[in-house]
Formats: structure tokens, C-alpha cells, sequence
């Protein structure tokens, strides 16, 4: 790449969505359906850029374990130099995936609103736009700082999307009640964490005399075992509410019952995924002896986690919340996947996070498109299905194997490798986690036959999958067997950081 254009092709992934948002406000004094257009056009080119960026970067084969990290990108800037913060961005496999990720679900968002969002359009997309622009810059800031503006900026968005655009019930509160309560939970625990972060930042500069954001010098500040794991309690859990980790999960079953579908999809293929990528990113690599001193907790956590959510799907009357539920349960094993700390376990743990926002975000888009057509998410109401709207069944078994993990689909990979790479390290923990998969096929096939089969509740006639809606699941459905037929691309995309982080996570600490 020529250096001079590459620097600003980070900033291009967060300028774009964020302008579009602007455009898309602005445009719907003339149309409604231009903010439309002009999402879908803003999401489709982030989208191909970070494809571009895929196929003309460099890709280490593997980096050095004694080595810094190394990134295909980076961009810097200086911000405020007198308390070390810089607009520091950069990107490699890890993050590249994550921003593919967020820029072809933001596609999807986008294109699954165009019939159900009738009012405030503009506004809606701007929420949703500059909601996908701050998830990118998660995924790619290098200064801690930075990072948490994002992380904070992106969470007004969705708030305005939940409490606006979601659905209402008792009265017309459940929608304002959901926002609120997953913007307190999201709030408390990203306070907590920069606390984390301040604390942090003291102590490198009671080190070394200077002040720093930058997470390439705070990777290597010296730090005593107490300190250690304080900080990293404070990441942890600012963190595990947004992955969920279970008991943290439950704003999250309100929040996706009432969320509008592209709300939904967003959180559930995207920002759940914002959790377990701090974990990588920043708590393994950061305090390495702490995380290794609490895996046995985090592993106990993902367990209760993947049995908790599978369980509680299975009792679920409403489609939306039974999906919302599945999502603790899956993001148990990426849990599990990541303080196994080996390198497969981490491998399935990204895989896993791909082929999960791919899946679920499907799913949710089909729970958007039932509720359009029957106005109802109560499977007692549903039921044949397959004779009324059978492409609508096929795109609904498809995403409901897919999440119980069928060979030859994405998430059957991902889970496989988390099992196989942590079973070396906890045999026991690994069994355990095991029998979700028995659970994933129990409320999985669960939703197949109270939605697809037996008796129709009513004679009402579905209106069955239209071109735009068969061209989305067309295309998740593709991406699904790609990733589950040949995942080698994606592994040795970001094989190079993975290992890296593991061999970190095994050593203790991070050399300079």
C-alpha cells in the first residue's frame, strides 16, 4: 500500500458511516427513502474498504512472541500531548475481521429496516450509523483513551434506537424501560473500567515520569500482583456486561425483545462482540498473570453462562427472547474460548464470534419479518409455516442449524475449536461445556417445530420471503458455509495476534 494514502484509510472506516448518518438526516426532508439509500450505500462502502484493505495488506505469517505488536495499519495524530493522548488507530487480522464484521452486518441492519422504520427515518439512521462509526473505532483504537470515547460514543445510539424505534408494551415503558436499563448496566460497568484505565496510566507514570495513554507503553508498565488484578477486575467486568457474561446478562433479553430487528441485529452480531474483543485486545495482553490466576473463575462463569441461557431458551414463549438467550449461552464458549488462552481455543473463539453475528443476526432478522407479517412473537400463535411461507422455513431451519452447530457451518467450527483447544487445559471444564451443544440442538429444533410446524394458529396467509429479504439471507447463508467449509482465509488472517496473545497468556508477561 502507498503509505500516504493507507494512513487515512482507518479514518475513512469511521468517517464514512459517520457522515452518512449526517446525509441520511439530512435527506429525508425530500424522501423517505433516500436516508435509505444513503445508508445502505455508506455501510456497502465500508464494507468494501475494509475487503480492500484485506486484500492489499501485508499479513505477517506470524509475529515473534518476544516480539511488539504488529499492525497492517496505523494512523496517528496528536490530540492532547500533554496527558499522552493521541488519535491513535490501527488494525490487524483481529480487527480487520471485526470491522468486516460490523460493516456487512450494518448492510444487513440496514436493508431489514427498510419496511418496518416509518417515522424519524433520518433520525434513525443517523443513530444507527453513528453507531456502526463507533464500534469501528473500538476495533481500532490504540489509545486507551480513544477507546473509551468510542466505547461510550456508541452507546447513546443505541439507547435512541431501543427507546424510540423499539416495541412497545404495558403502556408503551417496556421500550424506554429496556434502553434504560441496558444503558445503566453499559454505563456503570464502562465507568469502572476507566477507572481501570486511569489507575492504570498513574502507575505507568509513576514508572517512567510520563503520562501516556498509548497501548503499546501501557502493555509493559510494572505492576505488583495486587495491582494487577484489581485492574484487571475493573476491564474485566467493564467488558463481560457487554459480552454478557452471566450473572451480567440481564439487560440483555429486554433489551433485544424490544429493540427494533436492525437494533437487535447491531447488538447481538455486533456489540456483543465489542465485549469479548476487549478481552483479547486489552485484558489478556495487559495483565496476563492476573488473567491467568482468574481463568478458573472466567471458565466457571462461561459454563454457568452456556447452561443458564441454554436453559432459559428452552422456556421462552417469545421468539425474540428465546434468540436473546441463545446469545448468553454461545458467547459462554467464546468466553471459555479466550481464557484457555491456547491458540486453537482463540482461533474458535473469533470464529465463533463471526459465524454467531452471522446466525443470530439472521435469526433476529427473520423474528423482525414474522412479527411484520403475523404482528406477534408468541410461538404459541405461530405454526405451519412451512406450508404457508416455505421459503421463509427453509431460511429458518438453515439459521436454526447453523446455531446449533451443524458440521459444515461456521459455528460448528468455531465451537469445535474452542472445545479442542481448551481441552488440554481444563478436561472437566471442557465436558461440561460439551453438553450445551445437546442443549443448542433441543431449542434450536424447539423453535423449527412451534414455528414451522403442526397446526397454524389461525388461517391468516403469510406473505412469504421478498426479493430483498431473499437476497439477505442468500447471502448470510453463503458467508455461513464459507466460513464453515473453508475458514482457512479468516485463521491465517489473524493467526499472526491470536498466537501472539497466547504465547503472552502463557508466558506471564508480555516481553518489551
Amino acid at each position: 500500500m502507498t503509505p500516504g494514502l493507507s494512513a487515512w484509510l482507518l479514518p475513512a472506516l469511521i468517517l464514512i458511516p459517520f457522515f452518512g448518518g449526517l446525509a441520511a438526516w439530512y435527506a429525508e426532508r425530500w424522501s423517505l427513502t433516500w436516508p435509505r439509500w444513503v445508508g445502505l450505500l455508506s455501510m456497502g462502502a465500508t464494507c468494501l474498504l475494509a475487503v480492500w484493505i484485506w486484500l492489499h495488506a501485508d499479513v505477517p505469517p506470524a509475529v515473534p512472541p518476544h516480539g511488539s505488536p504488529e499492525w497492517i495499519l496505523e494512523f496517528r495524530a496528536e490530540w492532547i500531548p500533554r496527558w499522552g493522548v493521541s488519535f491513535h488507530l490501527g488494525i490487524d487480522g483481529l480487527g480487520l475481521l471485526m470491522v468486516l464484521l460490523t460493516g456487512v452486518l450494518g448492510v444487513l441492519s440496514v436493508a431489514c429496516s427498510w419496511r418496518e422504520i416509518q417515522q424519524y427515518v433520518g433520525f434513525f439512521h443517523l443513530n444507527l450509523l453513528w453507531n456502526l462509526a463507533g464500534v469501528m473505532g473500538v476495533f481500532m483504537a490504540l489509545d486507551l483513551f480513544l477507546f473509551f470515547v468510542f466505547w461510550e460514543a456508541m452507546l447513546v445510539p443505541m439507547y435512541f434506537l431501543i427507546a424510540l424505534w423499539g416495541h412497545s408494551s404495558r403502556g408503551g415503558r417496556s421500550r424506554v424501560y429496556a434502553a434504560t436499563k441496558f444503558f445503566i448496566f453499559t454505563q456503570a460497568s464502562g465507568l469502572l473500567m476507566l477507572v481501570g484505565i486511569l489507575a492504570l496510566v498513574w502507575l505507568h507514570q509513576q514508572n517512567t515520569g510520563q503520562w501516556s495513554f498509548s497501548y503499546a507503553e501501557l502493555l509493559y508498565t510494572p505492576l505488583s500482583a495486587t495491582q494487577e488484578m484489581l485492574l484487571m477486575l475493573a476491564f474485566f467486568v467493564g467488558f463481560a456486561v457487554k459480552l454478557p457474561v452471566f450473572p451480567l446478562h440481564p439487560w440483555l433479553p429486554d433489551a433485544h425483545s424490544q429493540a427494533p430487528t436492525a437494533g437487535s441485529v447491531d447488538l447481538a452480531g455486533v456489540l456483543l462482540k465489542t465485549g469479548a474483543y476487549g478481552l483479547l485486545r486489552f485484558v489478556l495482553p495487559l495483565f496476563p498473570n492476573a488473567s491467568t490466576d482468574f481463568a478458573p473463575v472466567a471458565m466457571a462463569l462461561a459454563i454457568l453462562g452456556i447452561l443458564y441461557g441454554a436453559k432459559m431458551a428452552l422456556v421462552q414463549t417469545d421468539i425474540k427472547r428465546l434468540v436473546a438467550y441463545t446469545s448468553v449461552s454461545h458467547m459462554g464458549f467464546v468466553l471459555l474460548g479466550i481464557y484457555a488462552g491456547t491458540t486453537l481455543a482463540l482461533q474458535g473463539a473469533l470464529l465463533l464470534m463471526l459465524a454467531h453475528g452471522l446466525a443470530t443476526g439472521a435469526l433476529f432478522i427473520l423474528c423482525g419479518e414474522l412479527y411484520e407479517r403475523l404482528h406477534t412473537r408468541e410461538l404459541s400463535r405461530m405454526g405451519g409455516l412451512a406450508h404457508r411461507a416455505p421459503h421463509y422455513a427453509t431460511a429458518l431451519m438453515f439459521f436454526a442449524l447453523a446455531s446449533l452447530g451443524l458440521p459444515g457451518l461456521g459455528n460448528f467450527v468455531g465451537e469445535f475449536l474452542v472445545l479442542f483447544g481448551s481441552f488440554s487445559v481444563a478436561p472437566w471444564i471442557t465436558a461440561l461445556a460439551a453438553t450445551g451443544l445437546i442443549l443448542a440442538a433441543v431449542y434450536s429444533l424447539y423453535i423449527v417445530q412451534r414455528a414451522l410446524h403442526g397446526p397454524p394458529a389461525d388461517d391468516t396467509c403469510v406473505e412469504d420471503l421478498t426479493a430483498r429479504e431473499k437476497l439477505m439471507m442468500g447471502f448470510v447463508m453463503l458467508a455461513l458455509l464459507a466460513l464453515g467449509l473453508y475458514p482457512q482465509p479468516v485463521i491465517d488472517l489473524a493467526f499472526a495476534p491470536l498466537a501472539q496473545i497466547a504465547n503472552w497468556y502463557a508466558l506471564g508477561v508480555p516481553p518489551p
